[in-house]
């Protein structure tokens, strides 16, 4: 059924005149027949309104931070913010023998009410010195949750002075949560500290090996990582880093040896890219492992980067032989999906690149949209020089990069660089709505009254979502395929993941368990009645 504008007017009947102006600017009826679509995003959240989203520290500690196998990261506030960021993304890491892997480690300085009395700059020393004695790490990061920037605790001073104590290094990332409107703020302030403190902060100029890259924004979930390794190792390339899923401290200072740069999340790593780019002369390619076919476009691309032709066969011999494998238990589980539509509204870019994966199962998506993205996400890259900047993106500091005479090159000539962009996505991302049909939907920062409207009107077969909103959706009848952590399952990415995915997918299809569901708005309510507007006495 293709979404009509009076269709949403209709299902914004109930929100208040205010509210409503606001909300209808973040949603939208894809028209191709209209040469733009703005859309509007990243700005607060109505009070009031049940979001999905998470907060700057999340996006900092939880997302890019958290993964960092050689590191212990010290939440400085209470125990509540370090328990919450601490493996709820599933991210996995494991390491050679003998080396150092503190992921299940939460550690935190449990701040309690005296603290924020009296301040708890002594505390955060002290659990620096316990975590320097008895874990020994390669380095430490320390990120400040909401009474620490209320109280003004100078997280940035203790950190220096066990940095000089210890001789470690120990990284300090102001990221309160209130200090964005979601957790893209946090993102955006790792990138600046990994980027100022640990990238290109050894003394290697070279990669260890040919066709050298550095994944970003890939972060591990359910070994998501793994598999994608497995397949560009056995291509031949030489993965310096991943930033930073299974990765390291040691690995991320070797960064800036690349040849190429793969941007997989484009909202939570941009910023390292682009930083990448300006300082290192690094282009980024963005990529997308999720679904067969983009994996093998997204392979092709980097070959047609690297303009080999050992390359590019061996990249065609891989290709060939996991399609020959896959592409027969694919059609196994597209019998049971196809024809079936879906919700799919994920952080990060996974919104976008689920829609592919799903269309590979005859999965139509009619509902997309992201929780923390920005309007380049949406409507592509070309549109940042119109994002105008307001109160909320300047309380994010900005640190300036130039370029390093030293180290700074250019990978490959500009003539080759602007023939490239003409056939690939290099330094550019083209978004999320070019990719959606006629009367589809196109919703930023869905909350769960629009969540329960969208899916009486549009009745979905499934709804792919993060871990705050599924149990409301499963409770309506509808399976739900968490892809924030991805519960139990995963590896989803590549190939291998494809086929664990499809088999998730059909299994919540065809279980037993929704017979047995009978949620009580679908039946006839006990009382009814409306509300009308007319004088009132006492």
């Amino acid at each position: 059924m293709a979404f009509r504008e009076q269709d949403l007017d209709a299902l914004m009947y109930e929100y208040p005149a205010k509210v409503k102006r606001n909300r209808k600017k973040h949603i939208l009826v894809r028209d191709t027949s209209q040469q733009k679509q703005e859309i509007e995003a990243n700005t607060r959240t109505i009070p009031g309104i049940i979001t999905n989203r998470g907060c700057a520290f999340a996006g900092c500690k939880g997302v890019v931070l958290g993964p960092l196998k050689d590191m212990v990261h010290i939440v400085h506030g209470p125990v509540g913010c370090g328990y919450y960021s601490w493996l709820t993304r599933r991210n996995k890491a494991r390491t050679d023998e003998g080396g150092k892997n503190f992921i299940e480690y939460c550690v935190t300085t449990d701040m309690q009410e005296s603290d924020i009395v009296f301040g708890g700059e002594k505390k955060l020393a002290q659990l620096i010195d316990e975590v320097v004695e008895t874990l020994k790490p390669n380095a430490i990061s320390v990120s400040a949750t909401c009474p620490v920037g209320l109280i003004g605790d100078d997280i940035n001073a203790v950190s220096k002075a066990a940095q000089q104590k210890h001789h470690i290094p120990v990284l300090s990332f102001s990221c309160e949560g209130y200090r964005g409107v979601s957790q893209s703020a946090g993102h955006h302030i790792a990138n600046n500290g990994l980027m100022e403190h640990v990238i290109g902060d050894s003394d290697s100029e070279e990669a260890p090996g040919k066709y050298a890259i550095n994944m970003l924004g890939e972060y591990n979930i359910g070994g998501d990582s793994w598999e994608i390794e497995r397949i560009l190792e056995e291509i031949g390339y030489t993965l310096v880093s991943v930033m930073t899923g299974n990765s390291s401290y040691e690995e991320l200072r070797e960064a800036h040896t690349a040849e190429l740069n793969l941007v997989q999340c484009h909202r939570s790593i941009n910023y390292i890219a682009e930083m990448l780019e300006k300082k290192y002369g690094t282009p980024w390619l963005k990529v997308n492992f999720i679904g067969i076919e983009s994996t093998v476009e997204s392979l092709r691309d980097m070959a047609l980067y690297f303009d080999d032709p050992a390359l590019t066969q061996k990249t065609e011999e891989v290709i060939a032989r996991e399609l020959a494998r896959v592409e027969p238990v694919m059609e196994q589980y597209k019998k049971i999906c196809n024809d079936k539509t879906a919700f799919c509204f994920v952080g990060g870019s996974r919104g976008h690149h689920y829609q592919k994966l799903f269309k590979e199962l005859g999965i139509e998506t009619i509902l997309a949209g992201y929780e923390f993205a920005h309007r380049d996400d949406y409507e592509g890259r070309e549109v940042i020089p119109d994002i105008k900047m307001d109160a909320d993106n300047r309380n994010i500091p900005e640190i300036k990069v130039e370029k390093d005479e030293r180290r700074f090159r250019l990978k490959i000539p500009p003539e080759r660089m602007e023939e490239l962009k003409d056939k690939i996505p290099l330094s550019n991302y083209p978004g999320m709505i070019p990719d959606m049909k006629d009367g589809h939907i196109v919703v930023d920062d869905l909350n769960h009254f629009e969540t329960e409207e969208f899916i009486r009107i549009l009745k979905p077969d499934i709804f792919a979502s993060g871990i705050k909103d599924k149990y409301v959706v499963q409770k309506m009848g509808i399976p739900s395929k968490q892809l924030h952590s991805y519960d139990y399952s995963g590896p989803y990415a590549g190939f291998n993941g494809a086929i664990r995915f499809a088999k998730d997918v059909a299994d919540g299809f065809t279980t037993p368990t929704w017979n047995f569901i009978n949620p009580p708005w679908q039946n006839e309510p006990l009382l009814s009645g409306t509300v009308e507007e007319g004088e009132h006495t006492c």
